[in-house]
């Protein structure tokens, strides 16, 4: 059944030209997407499973704030306000969000969630089915549901027979529900290392954080200059060039931005790790922006300990072998992108589930197929999803300009004959 209250047709059967681009997610990436396109006069509909645009963000710890600069996060058509501070918080990105929705006058349809993306029935264009068995025809997708999709718990031997208290950090709200209690966090990347801190800040009796891979960390600023501006200048470096300057190696041989961003924090069970930084990079590990964890395990008031490799009678096994007795697990464990569902079907995801191209490409096999939010970039997240809505509206663009002239050539020579 096609749904008329999402997209409207000019006729009875509509052309390639008359279905709108569907945009499935309510994000920042969703978001800038639909007004991109709109500026090239394209039209997009904005597909949101849930009841308000930016539900991810919606989810996240109190605390949060981007690590990246308030003028370099803005999405394309309006800034984020100058008294929303150079370090935006959590519920002042929803805001900006709601208010970027409102004035760029997108157009968005809450409480409708795709299951599956397929090619039209006709060849030209794709086929969403969603909620409610809607079917939907778009001459183009755009997928933005967030690189924050689904929460990602390994399957510990013995989990279900823990008797503490167990969450995903996705459930991490503030630290007020475990003051006075013994909390063991479970990952090291931003989030597992902020809730960390905010543990201890939070009066939590114990704090110990699991680490299996050592990460780099970097001053989320340092003397004012953002750890952004720096990512954005080396982005396009050769891998080993910047590794060579962020320094994978501890000691003497430390590169110099490693000297200069943080201490060595091998004797407190966190040493500098054995791998460059921008390699980690292009595997998906982001560097860790230190808002209070190095001052925290400095005066072990976090405490580093080995990976996690069981839960055994109402304990936690250790990779070394030693055994805590922690009241509270959070799984700060990372996400799922969780497209297999989607879009697995037609060969457009990698071995990782990813998407095997992103911005303003569509997959050789799936034209006119687009992806953005899908990538960790060192340069900042909102920034890159700013950079892909033009690269998408433009691409979308041409390539509906190319199919009128053809169709204009070809009723030319209808005419001629």
């Amino acid at each position: 059944m096609a749904d008329s209250t999402v997209a409207s047709p000019r006729s009875s059967v509509p052309s390639h030209e008359d279905r709108p681009v569907y945009v499935i997610g309510g994000g920042p990436g969703g978001l800038a997407a639909a007004y991109a396109l709109r500026a090239r006069g394209v039209r997009a509909v904005v597909l949101e499973k849930s009841d308000r645009v930016g539900a991810s963000w919606r989810r996240h710890y109190d605390r949060l704030r981007l690590h990246t600069t308030r003028r370099l996060s803005a999405l394309p058509g309006l800034p984020i306000p100058r008294s929303f501070g150079r370090w935006v918080a959590r519920d002042n990105v929803v805001r900006y969000l709601e208010k970027y929705a409102e004035h760029h006058r997108l157009e968005i349809v809450t409480g409708v969630e795709v299951s599956r993306v397929e090619p039209a029935p006709d060849n030209t264009g794709w086929l969403l089915r969603a909620s409610g068995g809607r079917e939907l025809t778009g001459s183009a997708v755009v997928v933005a549901t967030g690189f924050n999709h689904t929460p990602r718990v390994p399957a510990w031997p013995g989990r279900d027979t823990y008797s503490g208290v167990f969450l995903h950090a996705r459930e991490y709200r503030d630290a007020r529900p475990y003051a006075g209690r013994d909390v063991l966090v479970v990952g090291v990347g931003n989030t597992g290392a902020e809730i960390a801190v905010d543990l201890v800040e939070g009066g939590a009796a114990r704090v110990r954080l699991s680490v299996r891979t050592a990460p780099h960390i970097l001053r989320r600023s340092t003397l004012g200059w953002a750890a952004q501006f720096t990512g954005i200048l080396v982005r396009r470096l050769p891998v080993r060039l910047v590794d060579a300057l962020a320094g994978p190696l501890a000691g003497p041989l430390a590169g110099p931005l490693a000297r200069i961003s943080v201490p060595d924090l091998s004797a407190h069970g966190l040493p500098r790790p054995a791998t460059g930084l921008y390699s980690r990079v292009t595997e998906g590990a982001i560097p860790v922006q230190d808002v209070g964890l190095v001052k925290a395990v400095r005066k072990g008031k976090v405490e580093v300990v080995a990976a996690v490799e069981r839960f055994e009678n109402g304990t936690v096994v250790l990779a070394d072998g030693n055994r805590i007795e922690s009241e509270v697990v959070i799984a700060a464990t990372g996400y799922q992108r969780a497209l297999e569902g989607l879009v697995g079907h037609l060969d457009v995801l990698d071995c990782r589930g990813r998407p095997v191209v992103h911005g303003g490409r569509s997959p050789r096999n799936a034209p006119d197929l687009y992806f953005t939010g899908f990538t960790n970039p060192i340069s900042g997240m909102l920034r890159e999803l700013a950079l892909d809505a033009q690269k998408i509206a433009r691409t979308v663009a041409r390539r509906a300009e190319r199919r009128r002239a053809a169709r204009g050539r070809a009723e030319r020579g209808r005419a001629a004959r």
